[in-house]
């Protein structure tokens, strides 16, 4: 059966959506834990991100970076953090999140988004990339 995120890359689940390639997607969180909180994922529905090949591995991390450069450009923050905890969605996938402190890296700060908060983020993220 295919993971949540296997049907946001097929569109049968809606997302805000910022950027995609033939190997990777990147969406907004619809509970982020910071303003601007995005998922980077690999299309190829492997679990565990260390499961993925030498290839895909380093290429979430080339994938990300551009997306981190525009939400560091657009949300106030001190860095981008990155997070990889793999559990919720049996799918691998990186946390890029806007952050002050290394304590803003925690999901119990994680609330639901405003829909049409989200979609004017992403197209501000968006018109950075």
């Amino acid at each position: 059966m295919s993971t949540i995120f296997t049907k946001i890359i097929n569109g049968e689940i809606p997302c805000e959506k910022l950027a995609e390639d033939d190997r990777f997607f990147s969406f907004l969180d619809i509970r982020p834990i910071h303003e601007g909180h995005t998922l980077v994922i690999p299309k190829r529905e492997i679990d565990y991100i260390f499961d993925l090949d030498d290839d895909l591995l380093a290429g979430v991390m080339h994938f990300a970076r551009p997306i981190a450069a525009a939400l560091k450009a657009v949300v106030p923050c001190k860095r981008i953090g990155i997070m990889v905890a793999g559990i919720e969605v049996p799918h691998a996938h990186v946390h890029l999140v806007p952050i002050s402190d290394v304590g803003d890296l925690n999901f119990g700060h994680a609330r639901a988004a405003d829909p049409a908060a989200l979609a004017a983020l992403a197209e501000k993220i968006r018109d950075h990339l």
